[in-house]
C-alpha cells in the first residue's frame, strides 16, 4: 500500500472489508520487517506519552521558559469541572487536553509530534476524550492513531506538514484533518467516511498563517490546537451523520499545497508577519530575547 492517495487508501479498505488501520498495521509489519503485535505496541508506547502529556500540561504552576505561556489548560480544566463551559464536557474535556499537550511541548516536556510539535495536542486532545467518554479500550485508540498516520503521510507525501513550508494549515490543519479521519474509525464511521472527514477538517483551515509571536511555538500555537480538535469535531461529526465533501480528500490536499506556495514568507514561521509583526507581538519579543 503506497501513502500518496486518500482514494486509494479507502479503496482497499473497502474491497478488503477492513478498517483501516488493519491496513496499515498490515503494511507497516511487512515494510519494517517485523511483527504486527511489535508494530502495534510501537504505537501503544505513542499513546501513553500522550497521556502522560496530558497530566503533566494541566500542571497550574507550570511556565514555559519564556514566561509566555502557561497554566491555560488548568484555567480550562477549573471551567469544564465546575460545569460552567459553554459547550459542554465533551468538547471542553477535548480543549484541555489539546492545551495540555500543547504547553507540555513549550515548557520542553516529552510529546508525540503529531504531526509536529506545534500541532501535538490535537489528535490527544480529540482520541483521548472519546475514549473517556465511550469507555473505549487503549487497542481502539491505537488503532485510530494508525489511521491518522495513513492520513498524515499522504498530506506530508502529496502536500506538507511543515508550518515553514505552508503555513499552519499544513501543521494545525493536517493533524485535524488526521484526527477527524481517526475519530470517524472509533466511532464505528466507514473508511470514505473518514476520508469526508478529513477534506472537511483541512478545507476548514486552508489558508491559516503560521506567525509565531517572538518565532516560538507558544502564541498563538497553543490556542490553535483548541481551534484545531474543535475543527476535527465538526469534520468527525458531519462525515459520521452522511454529509460527504463535494472536494474529494486528495483534491483538498494538493489545494492546500498551491496555497502554501503563494504564502509570502513572512506567514511562514518566520516570525516575520501576522501576530508576530504586531505591535504586542514585537514587545513581547523585546521581552523575551531583549
Amino acid at each position: 500500500m503506497k501513502y500518496d492517495s486518500i482514494a486509494e487508501i479507502v479503496r482497499l479498505a473497502e474491497e478488503s472489508g477492513k478498517n483501516i488501520s488493519d491496513l496499515v498495521i498490515e503494511e507497516q509489519a511487512l515494510s519494517l520487517e517485523t511483527t504486527q503485535e511489535e508494530i502495534f505496541n510501537r504505537m501503544k508506547k505513542a499513546l501513553e506519552v500522550m497521556k502522560e502529556a496530558v497530566l503533566e500540561g494541566v500542571d497550574p504552576d507550570k511556565r514555559s521558559a519564556s514566561g509566555l505561556t502557561g497554566g491555560s489548560a488548568y484555567k480550562m480544566k477549573k471551567q469544564v469541572d465546575g460545569g460552567r463551559n459553554i459547550c459542554g464536557k465533551i468538547f471542553g474535556e477535548a480543549m484541555v487536553k489539546a492545551l495540555a499537550v500543547s504547553q507540555t511541548n513549550a515548557c520542553m516536556g516529552r510529546i508525540v509530534a503529531a504531526p509536529t510539535a506545534g500541532s501535538c495536542g490535537i489528535l490527544p486532545g480529540a482520541l483521548l476524550t472519546i475514549m473517556e467518554d465511550r469507555g473505549l479500550d487503549d487497542d481502539t485508540v491505537v488503532k485510530a492513531l494508525f489511521t491518522a498516520s495513513a492520513f498524515g503521510m499522504v498530506i506530508a507525501n502529496n502536500a506538507s506538514i511543515s508550518g515553514a513550508e505552508g503555513g499552519c494549515q499544513a501543521e494545525c490543519g493536517s493533524a485535524s484533518a488526521m484526527a477527524a479521519a481517526a475519530l470517524v474509525e472509533m466511532c464505528g464511521g466507514s473508511p470514505q467516511m473518514a476520508s469526508d472527514a478529513c477534506a472537511i477538517s483541512l478545507k476548514n483551515i486552508l489558508g491559516l498563517v503560521c506567525d509565531p509571536v517572538a518565532g516560538l511555538v507558544e502564541i498563538p500555537c497553543i490556542k490553535r490546537n483548541a481551534m484545531g480538535v474543535a475543527n476535527a469535531f465538526v469534520g468527525a461529526e458531519l462525515a459520521l451523520a452522511g454529509i460527504e465533501s463535494a472536494i474529494p480528500a486528495d483534491e483538498v490536499i494538493l489545494a492546500m499545497k498551491k496555497i502554501g506556495n503563494s504564502m509570502p514568507s513572512a506567514l511562514r514561521e518566520t516570525a516575520e508577519g501576522g501576530l508576530a509583526a504586531t505591535p504586542t507581538g514585537r514587545e513581547l519579543c523585546k521581552r523575551v530575547f531583549g
